[in-house]
């Protein structure tokens, strides 16, 4: 089996680092969120510079504005970006599974007024899923979206939804038929985020500011025009979405570079004399390696045509758990300034690793489930 990349491949990543080093100002460590205007005018230009290059979409259909690249170029991208803190803000989700699910089942407008701005770069969305009483049991959703005329009328609420302080629209799943098996009558609404209705609430968090916020919709009137799909058969296109999203940012990159800078202060301050160091270091390289070629197998069946398999969640899990290695060996090595944003050993991106598109706990369920299928009990 052949591992090395073609030579047009890392002529390619070549490109992105000089690009990356000609976009980003020296010592970059992500965008001050604090400052939303700011932070969005500047991933937005970021996000438009790509454009201008053709990278932004270039997995894309060329109808859509892409240029028809193989995954593996999205996924050289992917361990560019995701690494130094993701310069696309939340266009990466865009790009990843968004603009990919209006192509899936979008109207003829949908697709063309969506996906040319975000091929443009000039569009940000949020993902309107968890809920305070359905977090990893996504289908059991109370939000309401009920018939009036040519409207929908939302009521209920959304919880640890990252993106909000930037985004133009909510990709928004809401229950259409309450009367319907869970996994039924639920719809999507491409929902923009100044509809009257909808009331935004700052959460705190230990993973960073701006990182979850807590969507309120009341009497919210969303156009039946921006349904994506048929009413009541959203949960199809969300499970295909999802699956893409699984390995759509390369965290065993992440967790490799929380790795090296664990080891490069374990030699400052002498702990890589300890045995007990030295054996974490062994199970993240090898857990770092093993998320990597099960995410190259996801990949690979992309580029061959073929549809999503439990080979996402099972990367998915692999990943986090690379993550969550080398979280630890950073809290050990780094101490309390791990905890820094910015810092080498910043820990907080593993937290979110392992619940952002679906739990560990629920990647795990759904291989047991619905690809092993083992029983419940």
């Amino acid at each position: 089996m052949e591992f090395d990349w073609t030579a047009e491949d890392s002529e390619y990543r070549d490109s992105v680092r000089a690009f990356l080093a000609e976009a980003l100002p020296p010592g970059w460590d992500g965008y001050d969120k604090s400052n939303l205007p700011k932070y969005k005018a500047e991933s937005t230009a970021f996000c438009k510079a790509m454009a201008a290059r053709g990278w932004l979409t270039q997995n894309w259909p060329r109808e859509y504005g892409g240029q028809e690249a193989s995954p593996w170029r999205h996924a050289i991208l992917s361990e560019e970006l995701s690494p130094i803190g993701e310069p696309r803000g939340s266009a990466y989700m865009n790009v990843n599974w968004i603009g990919p699910a209006i192509m899936l089942a979008g109207t003829p407008e949908q697709k063309a007024y969506h996906l040319s701005r975000i091929s443009a770069g000039d569009v940000f969305w949020c993902q309107g899923f968890s809920e305070p009483d359905a977090g990893s049991d996504l289908p059991s959703l109370r939000t309401r979206a009920v018939r009036d005329g040519d409207d929908y009328i939302v009521n209920g609420s959304k919880i640890w939804t990252s993106h909000v302080g930037t985004a133009d629209y909510c990709f928004l799943l809401a229950r259409t038929d309450p009367q319907a098996p869970k996994r039924q009558g639920i719809s999507i609404l491409l929902t923009p985020m100044d509809t009257p209705g909808i009331e935004v609430r700052h959460i705190d968090g230990f993973v960073g500011e701006q990182s979850f916020h807590h969507l309120v919709f009341t009497d919210a009137r969303v156009p039946v025009a921006f349904r994506l799909g048929e009413e009541n058969r959203g949960w199809d296109i969300v499970r295909r979405a999802l699956s893409v999203e699984r390995v759509g940012i390369a965290y065993y990159k992440s967790a490799s570079f929380i790795l090296d800078a664990a080891v490069a202060e374990a030699n400052r301050n002498g702990l890589i004399a300890d045995p007990e160091i030295q054996t974490r270091i062994g199970e993240t390289e090898a857990a770092v390696a093993a998320a990597q070629l099960l995410v190259y197998r996801v990949v690979d069946l992309r580029a061959h045509g073929l549809p999503p398999t439990a080979d996402s969640n099972i990367a998915r899990v692999a990943q986090t758990q690379a993550m969550r290695l080398a979280a630890e060996l950073a809290h050990i090595v780094f101490g309390e300034p791990g905890l820094e944003a910015g810092s080498g050993g910043d820990i907080r991106r593993a937290l979110a690793s392992s619940v952002a598109a679906g739990t560990t706990e629920m990647q795990l369920d759904q291989i047991a489930s619905h690809y092993l299928n083992l029983p419940k009990s």
